[in-house]
């Protein structure tokens, strides 16, 4: 039977681990709380996946531990800030939570961040701004590291770089986070170390040639990740990428065209206020109105029925809130490692 975890113990678990790799309290709690948060909506790469590799980080001395971002232009409606290295998801959460008052005063507000380190999920900071009646969009991309090809091109430029929004309705949310890429970094890595591939041709040999290898990435020279819409239709995920670029790199004025710091993060976040353009109630109307209409949307053989965007993440949430969280079997072994290094255990699995 599939071992379950409690979501309390995983948290305080990851917690006191980056504290004792060094990383202020607040911080580790932001880090811990969004990493869980993944898992338990079923983003398994991007979750608690990722602790092990942010602690190497630490280790390194490549991912900062305590401070503050450093602002460097505000005008009222539109922030920039230098992350200074310092863990994404605390950056991220901080940012949400300083645009709130602006996107109250001006109807909308942004916050670009440079020199972040990396965000993890995307969706796991959009019920913040949805439970406050915000609709949030939320853009990253990493310019220290090239996996993804220009439609029509065979050597990297970009990051998967993922785009979300959390679109509020007057029940269920809508929570959008996807890649400009058919896949991830994360999934690919994951396929490749497991030796299998993926069920069809997500990635391109380095001469440009379809495959379904994850292990073309490591290649010398390496391959590529498709843009989103594969080989027919790449030249959409092409300008899904590009936009990603001009919103993180382009507004950050810091991104592919400099020195690469290190794995990490350019962000960009704009934050809206319904109630300042047609009103709350009339936004709720008109987004309540397409979930009914797809939700009741007669479904095509073999599905059984309509989801909107963050109805399964929502579900899994709720679900493993209570029953405890199905981790990737890669996990524990990984944090075990991770653990012992610091005195410390990795927490047992529920009782069945």
């Amino acid at each position: 039977m599939t071992e379950r975890f409690s979501a309390d113990a995983l948290t305080r678990f990851a917690v006191a681990l980056l504290q004792k790799a060094g990383m202020e309290a607040a911080l580790a709690e932001a880090v811990a709380q969004t990493l869980v948060e993944g898992d338990l909506m079923g983003h398994d790469t991007h979750g608690l996946a990722l602790l092990a590799p942010y602690v190497k980080e630490i280790e390194k001395g490549t991912m900062a531990l305590t401070g503050a971002p450093e602002v460097l232009s505000d005008h009222g409606a539109s922030l920039l800030w230098d992350g200074r290295r310092l863990p994404g998801p605390w950056l991220v959460l901080n940012g949400i939570d300083a645009l709130v008052p602006r996107a109250r005063q001006y109807g909308s507000a942004t916050l670009v961040i440079r020199r972040s380190h990396h965000i993890a999920c995307l969706a796991t900071y959009l019920l913040r701004a949805t439970e406050a009646g915000f609709m949030l969009l939320l853009a990253s991309s990493d310019p220290a590291v090239q996996s993804v090809a220009p439609h029509g091109g065979t050597q990297a430029v970009f990051t998967p770089n993922p785009i979300a929004a959390g679109i509020p309705t007057s029940t269920t949310p809508f929570l959008i986070d996807i890649s400009s890429s058919i896949t991830t970094n994360g999934m690919s890595a994951r396929l490749h170390k497991a030796g299998r591939q993926f069920d069809e041709a997500c990635m391109l040999d380095a001469e440009g040639h379809p495959s379904r290898d994850p292990g073309v990435l490591a290649t010398n020279p390496p391959g590529t990740i498709m843009p989103l819409g594969g080989l027919s239709s790449g030249h959409k995920g092409f300008g899904l990428a590009l936009l990603v670029e001009a919103l993180t790199g382009g507004l950050a004025g810091h991104g592919r065209a400099d020195p690469p710091d290190g794995w990490g993060a350019t962000v960009f976040m704009s934050l809206y206020d319904p109630a300042a353009f047609g009103g709350t109630a009339d936004f709720f109307r008109q987004t309540d109105w397409l979930g009914q209409a797809c939700r009741s949307n007669p479904p095509q053989p073999g599905v059984d029925a309509v989801r909107l965007p963050g109805d399964r993440g929502l579900s899994r949430m709720k679900a493993q809130g209570r029953d405890g969280i199905m981790l990737h079997p890669t996990i524990p072994p990984m944090l075990t490692e991770c653990a012992q290094r610091y005195g410390m255990q990795f927490p047992a699995p529920l009782e069945n």
